[in-house]
């Protein structure tokens, strides 16, 4: 499950970030421009990472942070696309949970490849 949901991020932010970089081109401002690269710079590689922990077959705690990478990229990456496209300015209050997501899951990862688990 989780290399599949690794896959649909990863799918995403490349579709996402296309679309950006052309259909969405002298639409967006400055600042949404800015934000729509963050998103997707952000959010493609923790997709990629998540497969890879995936695909590594470890469990645990290194399993559980590529779980938190995924959910980051959501939220993160998700509130900013929003942004992006007009979303009220309270929506950047939630970004930073897809912020501390990330966090957590390098931590997670971190954690459980010093312990040596799965």
């Amino acid at each position: 499950m989780l290399a599949r949901a690794a896959a649909l991020v990863g799918f995403l932010a490349v579709a996402l970030g296309a679309f950006g970089a052309h259909a969405l081109d002298g639409t967006l401002t400055v600042q949404g421009h800015e934000w729509w690269n963050t998103a997707t710079m952000y959010a493609l590689p923790h997709a990629a990472a998540a497969l890879a922990i995936a695909l590594s077959g470890r469990a645990g705690l290194v399993r559980a942070g590529g779980w938190a990478m995924l959910v980051g990229a959501v939220i993160f990456a998700g509130t900013l696309y929003a942004l992006a496209l007009g979303a009220p300015g309270w929506a950047g209050a939630i970004t930073p949970i897809g912020g501390l997501s990330f966090l957590a899951g390098w931590a997670l990862c971190g954690w459980g490849a010093t312990r040596s688990e799965g």
